[in-house]
């Protein structure tokens, strides 16, 4: 096919003899992409479909601004096709407008798996090395992405749809694009061969507790349990490995506050949108190139107390900023709520503490801060033989040891096909919540 040239193969328009409609072949899409893109920008006053990157000579894709309506798209790829002397059917027209769509203002070959509600991650390590973590599993795709340079124009249209820079000069990348999904790239020499993708989809509609039970996430008789620790505005932990659910459940738990209260959330990236009338999203923002403007948790989080929020959230603690949190939590900012990375919850104290270093808290600060502040921790791990289903494993209280350090203890056992069984810190865990209902 010539540069442009769009190739059309016929197929019968239904209830219609003699006619065809016109059905994208070979590189047609691209084509086909390439004209609605010049329309949008003619009409929108968009930016160039391509620059120059100075650090590496590549050309780099770039966006047609504002994301046009289906109703548009249509009229534009009808009018592109007909061009050619052929006629797009209904059907063959949204599927064209989806991918066209895909192509200018998602992830292009990759958007039939954002699009999946059962899909997590996407995975891309080369061309023709595409994973997707569906249903809790990873498997490989099918998926062809063209060369290693497709592989790269695609990270780098990505990345300035998430408002960053991907090119030599700056190899890596951390960023959320327009629907949510958080992208992660690395450009060669540091990803070997081929850039690097890593896709983390949002789900905008969040579960309710009563879906995570009927997921097995949550034993049916501890989602009573967490409804009046949300409701009785205890202050909440949630741990747990990477993947293990707990942006999920946290999500849930928000559903859940009273419609009545305030609820500011602190992250760095956008995963997080309970079902809730009235949220305030504060996130992060890096260094411009001249390396200023950088905003970071800890100052977001100062920024979100004077915010009036009734209930104060960070999406997870990776640094200094527990150290504000935990004041917040200790002066009368009841209902809080943050996750954090650990394997057990017998871990926690140590990523506590480790984090506690960063903002230069000594060991018993923290441990006297946390006792205070943290009402219960909630523990998640990823269970069953493929690892494929996350669940609730554990609720412990944060107690001082004997020696003064910081400790959880199991309030609450659960999961792993076992009944529900009370632990050591249960008669703690009812005291607090009867001292929080007062």
């Amino acid at each position: 096919m010539s540069a442009g040239r769009l190739v059309v193969a016929r197929d019968a328009l239904p209830g219609s003899a003699g006619r065809g409609a016109a059905v994208l072949a070979g590189d047609g899409l691209t084509a086909l992409a390439e004209r609605v893109r010049a329309r949008l920008q003619d009409g929108l006053g968009a930016p160039p479909a391509s620059s120059t990157s100075a650090a590496s000579g590549r050309r780099v894709d770039g966006s047609v601004g504002t994301v046009p309506s289906d109703e548009l798209l249509a009229a534009l790829v009808g009018d592109a096709v007909h061009q050619e002397g052929a006629l797009l059917g209904p059907s063959a027209l949204a599927t064209a407008v989806r991918e066209v769509r895909a192509v200018l203002f998602g992830a292009g070959p990759l958007q039939r798996w954002l699009d999946d509600p059962l899909v997590t991650d996407v995975l891309v390590n080369g061309p023709a090395d595409v994973w997707v973590e569906r249903a809790g599993r990873l498997v490989r795709t099918d998926a062809n992405l063209g060369s290693v340079a497709d592989v790269r124009d695609l990270a780098v249209r990505l990345a300035a749809s998430g408002g960053q820079r991907l090119d030599d000069a700056t190899a890596t990348v951390d960023a959320r694009l327009p629907d949510g999904t958080r992208l992660h790239a690395v450009l060669p020499p540091l990803a070997g061969p081929c850039t690097v993708l890593s896709l983390r989809v949002l789900r905008r509609q969040p579960f309710t507790l009563d879906e995570l039970v009927d997921r097995g996430t949550l034993d049916p008789a501890v989602a009573p349990l967490l409804q009046a620790l949300v409701h009785r505005r205890a202050n909440l932990l949630l741990s747990g490995p990477t993947g293990s659910g707990k942006t999920t459940l946290l999500a849930a738990l928000l559903t859940a506050v009273p419609p009545d209260q305030r609820i500011v959330v602190v992250e760095e990236a956008g995963e997080l949108w309970p079902d809730h009338p009235h949220v305030v999203h504060l996130t992060t923002r890096n260094a411009n190139v001249d390396g200023a403007g950088a905003v970071d948790l800890a100052r977001l989080v100062r920024e979100a107390l004077r915010m009036r929020p009734d209930r104060l959230v960070l999406g997870e603690a990776r640094g200094a900023e527990i150290r504000e949190v935990l004041a917040a939590l200790n002066t009368g900012h009841e209902g809080g709520c943050a996750t954090l990375h650990a394997n057990t919850a017998a871990d926690v104290p140590a990523r506590l503490e480790a984090l506690a270093a960063l903002a230069g808290m000594s060991r018993d600060a923290l441990a006297a801060q946390a006792v205070s502040a943290v009402d219960a921790v909630l523990h998640l791990r990823r269970a069953g033989p493929d690892r494929a289903q996350r669940r609730l494993s554990e609720i412990g209280v944060v107690r001082r040891a004997d020696d003064g350090s910081l400790a959880v203890e199991t309030a609450v056992r659960c999961g792993g096909g076992r009944a529900v069984e009370r632990g050591p810190a249960w008669d703690r865990l009812a005291a607090r919540l009867d001292r929080t209902a007062s």
